[in-house]
């Protein structure tokens, strides 16, 4: 037989959790047509020989959905093997929207996403191709994408298209809510993989408000709004914890639309609502016995935020920061010099109630161009030189350099024994790359090379077959994507080859290349040896092999139907 592409001489751990074996993969016309005996030569032969060969990377939990319209190839994501990205998570996105709203979705975003906003509207221009959640997929379909594309239909752009500014004010009318229905339904048949929404209060969005989201009424709007998907026999739902949204509402949400329910985040030392995360775990066991289906996300990695205070993301849920979110840079400086405001913000940390405190004492100084020599020392080892309370060092540190300081706080997973825990617990799936979102102050979308370089092979913590089952079919069942996720005859030919004495994340390194050049952290993955997306080498040895600007892209759009999620369905 004559293949497209024969990869040959790879260690084989196909992705369902079953032990790894010696053989090929011959792929014609973009799907996997052998595995294992494959006689026969190929246009493109891949030489795997020492190395893994496994399914393509699917990352559950990304907000590329303003990026992947500038950046095609959805960067960082396919260097780390992630050859599929669910868009829309946390109830965020860029549609539906009329074009007076435009800028609050954008300045929403950076609020709650920590998305620069100048470079979005670089990004994205003044005319969007797109006002319809049908009309931004199809916008997606006709730019093209490197790897395959699923996305949620947000609960916050859709209430916005609804009640307009009234939507961070106040709860939805039934005809309202009865319109956002509609909405979620057109967009379901379209081809939504589901519906995200989110209630944490961490999300503070345009204007220092709550995004809209978090004033719907759980049984009035969010259970109402879900059982479309109930009744369209289609997808999935996305929620960040919080407030009334917890457990038991998880749960009946996953019964009453008979569907996947997957929560963000478990995460060791955060809690949004529910316990601690060992309650967590014993509540998602619990409620999953009795009937639902309800999936926690959990990460392989310690959520660190490198912070800039122009923008305190991790701060602004604290009520002491309510008139900094509303204020711009001048009012910030003001702020933060004001003793009144210090004196309130020592007394919210001394109560450690914050979600996001839980690594304050542990808070290092990432940047201070005044002082260089003050890189990863601790904030509280300065404020003890200066003789301040931390607070105190913080801000002054902050108005010395005229914001140019940045600092990086764990808030989460930084016991790695309790992440162990969450990460073999058979009730979660691995996601929460936040890939496209919080661009300047953190990046996981490293997390599977991650997982695979220190959990399986400098950690031995978890078997190879297992992370590549965590890291494929087991988000697929989850997300309801069919095709894909397992090296199996029929399917798509989405395939990471890698060297599994070598791959990792590397460090992180601040570049300066997104639209009106502002900055993002990245990290290089190493022992990528080749991505291949439908069946076309994507990337070979850290290389991209197609240039967006003049190649044609190989990722798909995949859409959901009634038995599942597939490319072009």
């Amino acid at each position: 037989m004559k293949y497209d592409m024969k990869i040959s001489g790879g260690t084989i751990v196909d992705g369902t959790n079953t032990p790894r074996y010696q053989g090929d993969v011959g792929i014609v016309d973009g799907k996997i047509v052998a595995v294992g005996d494959v006689p026969g030569t190929a246009k493109q032969t891949i030489d795997a020989t020492g190395k893994i060969v496994c399914p393509g990377f699917i990352d559950n939990h990304t907000h590329y959905d303003a990026q992947v319209l500038w950046d095609q190839m959805m960067t960082i994501s396919p260097w780390h093997g992630v050859t599929t990205v669910l868009l829309g998570n946390c109830g965020f996105g860029v549609a539906p929207v009329r074009k007076e709203d435009q800028d609050t979705i954008i300045r929403t975003l950076e609020g709650v996403e920590g998305m620069d906003a100048d470079s979005m509207r670089a990004g994205l221009g003044s005319d969007w191709p797109f006002e319809t959640f049908p009309e931004y997929m199809q916008t997606l379909e006709n730019l093209g994408v490197g790897i395959n594309v699923g996305a949620l239909i947000g609960h916050t752009p859709t209430r916005l298209y609804v009640m307009g500014d009234d939507s961070t004010e106040r709860e939805a009318t039934v005809s309202e809510v009865k319109e956002m229905r509609e909405i979620v339904r057109d967009a379901l048949q379209a081809g939504a993989i589901g519906f995200a929404t989110s209630k944490a209060p961490t999300h503070v969005g345009a204007g220092g408000k709550p995004v809209p989201s978090r004033m719907a009424n759980y049984k009035d709007e969010i259970l109402e709004i879900v059982k479309v998907i109930g009744e369209e026999k289609q997808g999935i739902i996305q929620s960040t914890i919080g407030t009334d949204v917890l457990h038991d509402q998880f749960a009946e949400m996953s019964k009453v639309a008979d569907c996947n329910v997957t929560w963000t985040a478990l995460l060791q030392g955060v809690s949004l609502g529910g316990g601690d995360h060992n309650e967590q775990l014993a509540r998602s066991a619990e409620i999953n016995a009795n009937g639902a289906r309800v999936f926690p996300q959990v990460s392989p990695r310690s959520l660190s935020f490198d912070m800039n205070m122009k923008a305190p993301f991790l701060f602004e849920s604290m009520a002491v920061f309510k008139p900094v979110s509303e204020a711009d840079l001048e009012g910030r400086r003001k702020i933060y010099a004001d003793p009144k405001f210090r004196a309130e913000f020592k007394a919210e940390v001394l109560t450690g109630k914050s979600v996001v405190l839980g690594g304050w004492h542990d808070t290092v100084i990432s940047e201070y161009p005044l002082d260089p020599s003050l890189k990863e020392q601790k904030l509280f080892d300065i404020a003890k030189s200066r003789g301040q309370d931390p607070v105190d060092t913080l801000l002054d540190m902050v108005l010395e350099s005229d914001f140019g300081l940045r600092i990086r706080s764990p808030i989460g997973n930084y016991d790695e024994v309790e992440v162990e825990k969450l990460l073999k617990d058979p009730n979660t799936v691995i996601g929460l790359s936040d890939g496209g979102a919080h661009a300047s102050q953190l990046c996981d979308s490293c997390y599977a090379t991650y997982l695979l370089g220190y959990w399986v092979r400098e950690k031995g913590a978890i078997e190879l077959e297992h992370a590549i089952w965590m890291l494929t079919s087991r988000v697929a069942e989850v997300i309801n994507i069919v095709d894909r996720g397992r090296l199996e005859v029929g399917l798509a030919a989405d395939v990471v080859v890698f060297d599994a004495n070598t791959v990792g994340a590397g460090d992180l390194q601040r570049i300066n290349d997104l639209p009106n050049g502002a900055d993002r952290l990245i990290s290089e993955a190493s022992g990528i040896e080749a991505v291949v997306v439908n069946g076309v080498l994507l990337r070979a040895n850290n290389v991209d092999q197609l240039n967006p600007a003049s190649d044609t892209l190989p990722g798909q759009i995949i859409r959901g139907s009634i038995d599942g999620a597939r490319a072009g369905v």
